[in-house]
C-alpha cells in the first residue's frame, strides 16, 4: 500500500479548516490532512521544529493568506526562498479577489491561487478539482531532499534560441 499523500493546510478559519477536512474525506486518494493555524507553526512544521520534528514533508500546501501573526504572505516567502522547501506546491486558498493579492502571491511563488466560494458545494468541488490536479494529473517530486548541486539556476542565456 503507498504512504498516504501530505497535505499541510495553514488556515486560521475553523470552518474553512473542517469544509476542507470534509473535502478531502470522500477522496478516492489516501491523504493526511495537517492543519497549523498560523504562519509560525506551517514554517515550525516545514523546518520540523519543536512538537513538529516527526512530521513529514508536506506533498502540497494548501495556504491562507490572511493569517494572526506571521501571515500566509510570510510563509509563501520563506517557503519559496528556501532550497528545500520550494519544490513543494503551494496552493494559495484565500477569501481575497484582489489582484493586488492575486499577483503578489504569484509573484512569490505560487503556484495557483483559488479565491474561497462562499457556500460549501462550491468549496467541495474546489477541494476536489485541486485535489484531482495536484495527485491525479500532476508528477509531483518525491518526498526526499532534493539533490544538492544538480539543481543550478539556468543561465537566460542558456534559454536564448540560438542564429
Amino acid at each position: 500500500m503507498a504512504e498516504p499523500i501530505q497535505v499541510l493546510l495553514v488556515e486560521d478559519n475553523p470552518g474553512d479548516a473542517d469544509l476542507t477536512r470534509e473535502s478531502l474525506k470522500t477522496s478516492q486518494l489516501q491523504i493526511e490532512l495537517t492543519v497549523v493555524v498560523n504562519g509560525t507553526q506551517a514554517i515550525n512544521l516545514l523546518h520540523k521544529r519543536g512538537q513538529f520534528a516527526s512530521r513529514l514533508t508536506p506533498d502540497l500546501i494548501l495556504l491562507d493568506l490572511n493569517l494572526p501573526g506571521l501571515d500566509g504572505r510570510a510563509v509563501l516567502w520563506n517557503i519559496k526562498r528556501d532550497d528545500a522547501l520550494r519544490h513543494i506546491p503551494v496552493c494559495v486558498l484565500s477569501s481575497s479577489a484582489a489582484e493586488v493579492d492575486v499577483l503578489e502571491s504569484y509573484h512569490m511563488g505560487a503556484n495557483c491561487y483559488v479565491v474561497k466560494p462562499i457556500d460549501f458545494k462550491t468549496f467541495q468541488g474546489i477541494v476536489r478539482a485541486v485535489e484531482n490536479f495536484w495527485f491525479t494529473v500532476v508528477k509531483l517530486p518525491c518526498r526526499s531532499e532534493p539533490p544538492v548541486g544538480r539543481l543550478a539556476p539556468v543561465s537566460p542565456t542558456k534559454l536564448t534560441p540560438g542564429p
